[in-house]
């Protein structure tokens, strides 16, 4: 399987592909449930982080709470439990 940082920079670079058709799911720290982004939320990729732009500030969300990568509503990426 891909790694979830090789994923995300492929939607991003990849021409044949269309970041609008992106959502991310992942775990919210500080509410402890799952969250879905919109992959256009994405500001960069730095490291093992995604950076977001909230309101101005930026957020910094790990990649390993990325839990899903959907494509149009379908399951393109899925992290296996360890």
């Amino acid at each position: 399987m891909i790694s979830i940082k090789d994923l995300l920079n492929k939607i991003k670079w990849d021409k044949k592909e269309d970041p609008s058709d992106y959502t991310i799911v992942y775990k919210d720290r500080v509410e402890g449930k799952y969250k879905e982004m919109a992959y256009n939320d994405i500001k960069k990729i730095e490291g093992t982080f995604m950076v977001l732009d909230r309101g101005g500030e930026e957020v910094n969300i790990p990649l390993h709470r990325v839990k899903q990568v959907r494509k149009n509503w379908l399951v393109i990426w899925n992290r296996e439990k360890v």
